[in-house]
């Protein structure tokens, strides 16, 4: 390869890069709205990071105005479905966590398909 072919091919990786991080910040913040309405101060994101990545997201100000943050990785695998929160180490979820999960992941991938059909149609 030459130079300028192993610059173009850079270039390409890096915009495909850059077009699935703006995707999964959109993505993301359609998910935490399918909850309700985020609190003025909230910062609420739920999307699927990849085919086997749940992530929870959300951010707030508490009662002295220090900004407080919990993040909770959800991750699917052939023996059952997994959650970690702030780095600890990996759980087993209840059957309520499942369940809500499970509905959380249907709504978002209803949301976000009818969402991505919208764009296809429109362009």
């Amino acid at each position: 390869m030459t130079l300028l072919s192993n610059y173009f091919k850079q270039k390409r990786e890096e915009r495909r890069a850059e077009i699935y991080s703006a995707l999964i910040h959109h993505e993301a913040k359609a998910g935490g709205q399918l909850f309700g309405p985020i609190p003025e101060g909230h910062r609420r994101e739920f999307f699927a990071l990849d085919d086997h990545t749940w992530v929870w997201h959300e951010e707030w100000k508490d009662v002295n105005g220090q900004w407080q943050a919990v993040t909770t990785r959800y991750d699917v695998r052939p023996n059952g479905i997994f959650k970690s929160q702030g780095g600890a180490s990996y759980q087993s979820l209840s059957k309520q966590e499942l369940t809500n999960l499970y509905r959380a992941a249907r709504l978002y991938a209803q949301q976000i398909g009818a969402e991505q059909q919208r764009m296809l149609q429109a362009s």
